[in-house]
């Protein structure tokens, strides 16, 4: 069993332990008063781990109701959330009460918004199942929905009350999916951390995921507690989103996934850097390596231009100007904002 507090808001722990799910309910006893737990998943997850969890949750008390959307970035939408209050309201859950999400990113992002905007907000748990969510979307309390102008453009900041990772979830995933949990540890390292870069890229990630979890959780636990809302440093852990996201925009968030988009962005961004003498030469290309190593894309079928264009969208912009995060090594991160007039020229476009 390893542990991490997160102190933000109330504090709460994040506890990481193979087999965690066979005795999920005692720890989310200990930690919340409720009578009522909704829990909500999606078809893929549900048919997994519903019934242990489920199971666990009533031995310990709960009355369980259970909410079910398609699985996919297309249900991560306003919609979906409103169906999931509605269903929350329709089994008269109290502002007491709580909200279990078991499944990857799309199911923490909106199980979180959904318990945000419920009664004006209430407890949730996490229960990440994808390595994507395990190393970086279950922590910190970013919650949101896609909009057709963008990604995430819907949301609130609604930290959870406890995250429950267990990585034997990850021996269900397909190879496709652990890629795109890899793209955020490949950025975790780019941002912070050059061992854990080394790491990844001279061993098999396999073979050491449970201490590369850890890393990447306590690496994003203290940039949280540092900066909760994003005022300053968490604004590092968006290095290659912003091109990312709107690669994702562009395909319809439906035929290129979140981390393949990120690591596109990251090529990019890097390159970019190069270009203007703020990143050495090389790096570009050894992080296009490490992409590669674990499957993920480093480029993509539309043009620069319609990329750029798409960024105009994007939540860290301004009126006048996007601010990206930049290498100037592996390891070592930093923001800084580029007006929009001179933004096809920093990546090379005229």
């Amino acid at each position: 069993m390893k542990s991490i507090k997160v102190n933000v808001g109330k504090g709460y722990n994040i506890f990481i332990e193979k087999g965690i799910l066979n005795h999920c309910g005692d720890y989310i006893k200990q930690v919340s008063g409720a009578s009522k737990v909704c829990l909500i998943s999606d078809t893929n997850v549900i048919k997994l781990y519903g019934d242990t969890v489920k199971q666990q949750l009533m031995q310990v008390g709960f009355d369980v109701c259970q909410y079910v959307f398609e699985a996919g970035e297309a249900s991560k939408k306003p919609e979906t959330v409103i169906s999931m209050v509605e269903f929350m309201a329709e089994n008269e859950l109290t502002r007491g009460d709580l909200v279990v999400a078991l499944g990857g990113g799309v199911c923490g992002d909106m199980a979180g918004f959904a318990a945000s905007i419920y009664l004006r907000g209430i407890d949730f748990v996490q229960i990440p199942t994808s390595l994507l969510a395990q190393v970086d979307s279950s922590v910190g309390g970013k919650t949101a929905v896609d909009l057709p102008q963008g990604k995430n453009l819907c949301g609130a900041f609604h930290q959870p009350i406890l995250v429950l990772i267990d990585p034997n979830t990850l021996d269900t995933l397909t190879p496709h999916f652990f890629s795109d949990g890899m793209a955020e540890v490949i950025k975790t390292g780019c941002i912070k951390s050059a061992s854990l870069f080394d790491k990844i890229e001279s061993k098999d990630a396999k073979s050491i995921i449970d201490d590369i979890i850890f890393e990447c959780v306590s690496i994003k636990a203290g940039v949280v507690e540092r900066d909760e809302r994003e005022h300053g440093e968490r604004a590092l852990l968006n290095f290659g989103h912003t091109p990312g996201h709107a690669i994702e925009k562009l395909h319809g968030f439906t035929t290129i996934s979140h981390g393949e988009a990120v690591g596109i962005g990251m090529v990019m961004i890097a390159k970019a850097g190069e270009a203007n003498g703020i990143t050495p030469v090389g790096t570009a290309d050894r992080i296009a390596g490490v992409l590669q190593k674990y499957s993920l894309m480093v480029s993509d079928s539309n043009d620069l231009a319609s990329i750029i264009s798409a960024m105009n969208m994007d939540k860290k912009r301004s009126a006048d100007s996007i601010k990206f995060v930049l290498l100037h090594s592996i390891g070592d991160s930093f923001t800084q904002s580029i007006n929009n007039e001179d933004i096809p020229r920093f990546f090379g476009l005229e």
